[in-house]
């Protein structure tokens, strides 16, 4: 028997829906749900355990994959198996936990997993719009503690109309890409990528995408009520000591302030406040410390954290000693490392990164190979995140999904301003040597200038500054901070990151911690970052103010070449032999792509050196030659035959034609080595195709002046086949001796 289903639906106002489902799957989770737009269909499953985690941390997981089956399709590779998550995949993860983490009690520290599975897709619905929604719901259905429900939705803009959750072909035609999440009060999370629009147009994105997502926590709450909303489950809070607060309180927050304000450096700044740490620790006896070590550690970190905000506040003073909109020190460089294709250092206080450019073709694309997705990119990101960065020694273990997203961040702040026309597949790595403060941000600065120098020519140059927020809500007062440290980034109550060219916003990504904040602060937010943004701005383009006309010059040349698609296979030669010698001859790269429009061939050559590129360019047109009817051309003997000479065109090597004997001279030729010898080159006049022969004639004699008294031979008839008395085919001269024999049939009476 089905159980009882309970489902609400929302509607998105164009005649599209998402419905919310729960009762028929997955009963045994403590939440869960089935998302549905279309044909695309979302289960979310939600468990924590019932017994806390010896950890002072929220034990979260929040878990995206998508099944290929929901597309009806193999996984790729040996095994046939989905396996590791995609960057795709991550990054929707990111999306989700961000908005979720904040929601839970500080104090619930349960093992808690939110898993979100694509069972059904649909190419006109994109699921990760979906995952946070879907993520919510299943909570909702529980007993876990959470604060209220959210919901996260995309928007689009074409031709100036915001578009809730578009198909992926409608976010080809737009001009943002936006993924915002909030609750029905207030937003908590923005990330994606723009075409240069302004803070004010951000704002107005964000607001159109917010009351979608209150239509969709509504939804929520009436799901819970009709299933049947739990009580919130009991679990052993943390302690607490109101008294010893205010005592850790009185003994660290002046000495907090103090050094605070001294305006010093990471280490030093570090090293003092652990000072006054052990300072008051050593306040208690060896018991104490045994019964409230773990409650002295988290009450001076609250103290810490309120002298800092108050600092600035009040004083409009920061950790290190700048104003509130002041930039650390700047220093650049380019064309750094030797081999590179492209390379510069950009460092920013203690902060720094080192990114690389490599050029190649389009065999070198990173292919994406998602249920919801096929498709390549070729231009791509990578960002790596060591341990030594941070004055830290801790085991490598492959990519973390942090350094997935601050990757993907700073590859589409920069993505939109390398040209459609650009020849190559791009990649850049960007290397974080130091860190304090936003290496992401330092990434996108570091990638403009190692693309410029690698000669690839932007559009125009981003660059990217990490902000912060402090308020105090009960005063009214805030400050928003430029260029914020990495300690900033913990203590305030929003850390958003904004890239952009000096004519608008690229990318940004927001976390907001603090609720109901006004869109007044927000767009002066954004403003304070442009002036930010363009500063930066300016100390890369005092260091590389355009991009370097040529690429280095061992840096790999990159032609690409169009040709008619009858002549591929021509290039590629029986069994790839042709453009495999060709390769080897040359020294060059050779991929050969047709074009889904026009069918054409598109043939890309990457070479080092003009040389190997032009042998190329010379093969293929040496295949594509066509000989026109009339024009005169330069041959050389490359075969001799009792009939003629095999001829190559000069114009074109590997394009041969016979060269009759009889075309050879005027006079009357009996030996072909009278006239021309291997190696001879010479002029021919080119005819066309013979119609008696059907092959190409060409003629030397053609262009040759007549000898004085020539006359030429007159042509046969077709009756007289050389005076042999009228012997044709109609009459071969036998007198009709057969009309004097019998029939056969008379011959057969007989």
């Amino acid at each position: 028997m089905i159980p009882q289903v309970f489902k609400e639906v929302i509607d998105l106002g164009d005649g599209r829906t998402i419905s919310i489902e729960t009762g028929k799957l997955a009963k045994q989770a403590h939440g869960s749900v089935v998302v549905q737009s279309g044909n695309c269909m979302l289960l979310c499953t939600l468990v924590s355990n019932y017994k806390q985690s010896d950890v002072d941390f929220l034990p979260l997981t929040v878990d995206y994959r998508e099944k290929f089956a929901a597309a009806g399709r193999y996984p790729g590779g040996f095994f046939k198996r989905e396996a590791r998550p995609s960057d795709g995949e991550v990054l929707t993860m990111r999306l989700v936990d961000r908005v979720l983490r904040p929601l839970f009690p500080k104090d619930y520290h349960a093992e808690t997993q939110v898993m979100i599975q694509l069972m059904s897709h649909d190419d006109n619905v994109m699921p990760d719009a979906m995952a946070g929604l879907a993520a919510s719901a299943a909570i909702q259905l529980s007993d876990v503690p959470f604060e209220t429900p959210i919901s996260e939705a995309r928007v689009g803009r074409i031709n100036g109309e915001f578009i809730i959750n578009p198909t992926r072909a409608q976010l080809e035609e737009s001009d943002l890409d936006m993924m915002i999440g909030a609750s029905a009060d207030s937003v908590m999370m923005v990330e994606g990528e723009m075409l240069e629009i302004s803070e004010e147009e951000m704002a107005e994105a964000i607001k159109f995408a917010h009351e979608a997502i209150k239509v969709q926590c509504a939804a929520q709450v009436r799901l819970a009520e009709a299933f049947g909303k739990k009580e919130t489950r009991e679990y052993e809070p943390e302690r607490e000591d109101e008294d010893l607060a205010k005592k850790i309180y009185d003994m660290a927050y002046d000495k907090v302030y103090a050094v605070a304000k001294a305006g010093s450096s990471k280490k030093e700044r570090s090293n003092a406040f652990s000072e006054i740490k052990e300072e008051i620790k050593a306040t208690f006896t060896e018991e104490e410390l045994a019964d409230y070590g773990d409650l002295v550690s988290k009450y001076y970190a609250k103290a810490e954290k309120t002298a800092i905000r108050n600092l600035t506040l009040n004083e409009g003073l920061r950790l290190d000693g700048r104003k509130t909109d002041e930039i650390r020190p700047i220093w650049c460089e380019v064309n750094y490392l030797p081999s590179t294709h492209g390379s510069s250092i950009f460092t920013r206080g203690e902060t720094q990164a080192l990114a690389t450019v490599t050029l190649g073709t389009s065999r070198e694309a990173n292919q994406i190979d998602m249920a919801s997705f096929e498709g390549e990119e070729r231009f791509y990101l990578h960002y790596n995140f060591p341990p030594f960065s941070t004055g830290e020694a801790r085991p490598l273990r492959g990519t973390s999904r942090r350094e997935v997203g601050h990757g993907n961040l700073a590859q589409r702040a920069l993505k939109n301003m390398v040209p459609a026309d650009c020849p190559y597949t791009v990649r850049v790595v960007s290397e974080v040597l130091e860190s304090n403060g936003s290496s992401s941000m330092a990434t996108v600065c570091a990638g403009t200038m190692a693309l410029m120098d690698a000669g690839v020519k932007l559009k125009k140059p981003v660059s990217g500054i990490a902000m912060g927020l402090i308020s105090d809500q009960e005063t009214g007062k805030y400050a928003v901070l430029s260029d914020i440290l990495g300690d900033e980034d913990h203590l305030g109550d929003m850390d958003f990151k904004v890239t952009g060219t000096a004519d608008g916003i690229t990318a940004c990504q927001m976390d907001i911690k603090v609720k109901g904040l006004s869109y007044e602060i927000l767009v002066n937010a954004l403003k304070q970052a442009r002036d930010g943004r363009l500063h930066i701005l300016g100390k890369l383009t005092d260091t590389i103010p355009v991009p370097n006309e040529e690429v280095k010059e061992h840096a790999p040349t990159m032609v690409t070449r169009r040709i008619p698609n009858a002549f591929i296979g021509a290039l590629i030669g029986p069994g790839g032999k042709v453009i495999q010698e060709m390769q080897k001859e040359t020294e060059t790269t050779i991929v050969i792509n047709e074009d889904p429009v026009t069918e054409e061939g598109i043939v890309e050559i990457l070479g080092v050196g003009k040389k190997g590129i032009d042998a190329v360019m010379a093969k293929i047109d040496a295949i594509l030659f066509k000989p026109e009817v009339g024009k005169v051309y330069q041959v050389k003997v490359i075969k001799m035959l009792d009939f003629g000479a095999v001829v190559e065109y000069m114009d074109a090597p590997g394009n041969e034609v016979l060269l009759h004997v009889s075309e050879l001279a005027w006079e009357r030729t009996e030996n072909v080595t009278d006239v021309v010898n291997m190696g001879d080159v010479f002029d021919v006049k080119y005819f066309g195709l013979d119609p008696r022969t059907r092959k190409e004639k060409v003629s030397r004699k053609a262009i040759l002046p007549k000898p004085e008294g020539y006359v030429a031979r007159p042509p046969r008839e077709n009756n007289d086949r050389g005076g042999r008395d009228n012997r044709g085919r109609d009459n071969r001269g036998r007198d009709n001796k057969r009309d004097d024999r019998k029939p056969r049939e008379d011959k057969k009476e007989d």
